[in-house]
């Protein structure tokens, strides 16, 4: 039985010597020759240039030294985590654990992150999105443009995010994102019953212009900040149409919006709306009322007509009077104003005129 035997380790390439099961080193490139009648003497040859040693033994292996400055050692706990560079380039995400990696044959990098944070956050972020690792061991949340995320850690507030890719260490806390739209918004307020000053019933259309100023308030104080904003929409209405008579309403439609803007907009800041707007689309009368305000409507035109006829007429006669005090107090402009008639008149007929002291009208001596 012939117990001499030979091994040849390459360059890139380490033996792990175990003798009797137990780990003894590790052997350098070499062309070995042994001798083991007991076969006690194992060699396992791996390679470096594989990035991680991996072996079933590997805390024993590195708890003994013997890699030396040929492997990096990480051992992560639950609250780490871990970046992996190869040759400049990025290679993967350690989880919490054990790992050697050779530096032989490849320029290894390792940057240690603390996790508890939660939040992953790396100058070179956009290399993880497509990663499986990132897949196996991130959350990826996505916030819309237009939107902002309400980042809560453990049921705390803990930031808010802007649109964008972020991602979150799984199983270090419990996280939740909300996304809040910052865009503005239009509510239709309808079909509004409500009772005048002077006790007309009609409804209402509405509409209100509005964005969320403070997304955390938005979240924290009201269950539904949209919901809200109508039902206070709603009591905005009541309570200042409520106020006012109806002919008030329909001829000052723009003071009215203007006020209910203002009354909702105070109320919605205490839930991080602001109002832009609150415009009044449509007042629909009942029937009965209606043919009522038309016959109201008709009287008072009917009436400034005839005011203004009445007016007229009053012009008229006071220019009329203005005139003959004018005529009455010069004699000669009176001479121009029978020679104007007598023009209108002559257009028409045959005219002798003789003109003397007394004035036209004694002096006619014949009219055909």
């Amino acid at each position: 039985m012939n117990f001499l035997s030979s091994l040849k380790i390459k360059q890139y390439e380490r033996g792990l010597r175990f003798v009797d099961g137990e780990f003894r080193g590790i052997l350098p490139p070499g062309m070995y020759h042994r001798f083991d009648p007991t076969s006690k003497e194992k060699v396992e040859v791996v390679s470096t240039r594989e990035v991680f040693l991996l072996h079933p033994e590997l805390d024993v292996i590195v708890k003994s030294g013997a890699l030396g400055e040929e492997a990096t050692v990480v051992d992560l706990d639950s609250r780490h985590r871990a970046i992996v560079w190869v040759d400049g380039r990025y290679h993967g995400i350690l989880e919490p654990g054990l790992y050697a990696l050779w530096k032989v044959f490849h320029r290894v990098d390792v940057e240690v992150v603390d996790a508890s944070g939660v939040r992953v956050e790396h100058k070179d972020l956009h290399m993880f999105f497509a990663s499986d690792d990132a897949i196996r061991l991130m959350h990826r949340v996505n916030v819309s443009v237009g939107n902002v995320g309400l980042f809560f850690k453990e049921g705390e507030y803990a930031g808010t995010l802007e649109p964008g890719i972020h991602l979150f260490w799984k199983n270090i806390s419990d996280v939740e994102v909300q996304q809040v739209d910052m865009k503005e918004w239009v509510m239709e307020v309808s079909g509004q019953e409500i009772m005048t000053a002077d006790k007309v019933t009609l409804r209402m259309n509405a509409l209100v212009f509005y964005r969320i100023v403070d997304p955390l308030k938005s979240v924290m104080a009201v269950d539904d900040a949209r919901d809200v904003l109508y039902r206070e929409a709603q009591l905005s209405l009541r309570e200042l149409i409520g106020g006012r008579e109806l002919e008030v309403l329909l001829s000052d439609k723009q003071s009215v919006s203007e006020d209910l803007r203002e009354s909702l907009g105070k109320r919605s800041v205490d839930f991080g709306i602001e109002v832009a707007s609150f415009g009044i689309r449509d007042v629909i009368l009942p029937g009965d009322m209606k043919e009522l305000m038309n016959k109201v409507m008709e009287a008072k035109k009917a009436a400034e007509a005839n005011l203004i006829s009445r007016r007229e007429e009053t012009a008229a006669m006071r220019s009329q009077a203005n005139t003959a005090k004018l005529l009455e107090a010069n004699p000669t402009l009176m001479k121009l104003r029978e020679l104007e008639v007598l023009e209108k008149i002559s257009g028409n007929s045959k005219l002798q005129v003789v003109l003397g002291e007394k004035g036209l009208a004694d002096r006619i001596v014949n009219l055909l």
